[in-house]
């Protein structure tokens, strides 16, 4: 079983402005795939506050994948990916690029996602988008790769 854990990045859903409409979209597909939900957090658009949550649920929850949903969009308080990044021991540029060329078939503002992926010692850490339905069209992408992936991180083969 895959344990993951779910960061949802929002200013407005973490000042309560906004319910998060994201988070429950992953809880149900992953669940259906048999992901074990170990934790779940919501945290505001700043840097720092998105990193020290990553180290956390990298650590504490022991999952295999940590996915966050928003902030990696263009807008000025979107730091997702360079949270993601100042966090991780290496980076795995592909899930992220295949998101986007996947997306781009359905629109071009695909282009402007900049979702990334990573690996925390042995937590690969998967940047998504915010909305409901560009976290479905993003995991449905993806979704296949991660039981080998996690299989390669836990030491199996290629």
């Amino acid at each position: 079983m895959i344990r993951a854990a779910i960061l949802t990045v929002s200013d407005r859903c973490a000042n309560g402005e906004q319910e998060d409409r994201s988070a429950p979209v992953l809880v149900e597909i992953l669940s259906a795939h048999g992901f074990e939900i170990a934790g779940q957090a919501l945290v505001p658009d700043e840097q720092d506050v998105i990193a020290r949550e990553l180290v956390r649920l990298c650590g504490e929850s022991r999952c295999d994948v940590v996915f966050t949903t928003g902030g990696t969009g263009l807008g000025p308080r979107d730091v997702t990916p360079e949270a993601t990044c100042s966090v991780c021991d290496r980076l795995v540029p592909g899930l992220g690029e295949l998101m986007r060329a996947e997306s781009l078939k359905r629109t071009q503002n695909a282009v402007l996602s900049r979702g990334t992926a990573g690996l925390r010692g042995s937590t690969l850490i998967i940047n998504l988008p915010g909305s409901p339905k560009a976290v479905r069209e993003c995991l449905d992408v993806i979704l296949d790769t991660l039981p080998h992936a996690v299989e390669m991180m836990r030491g199996g083969g290629h």
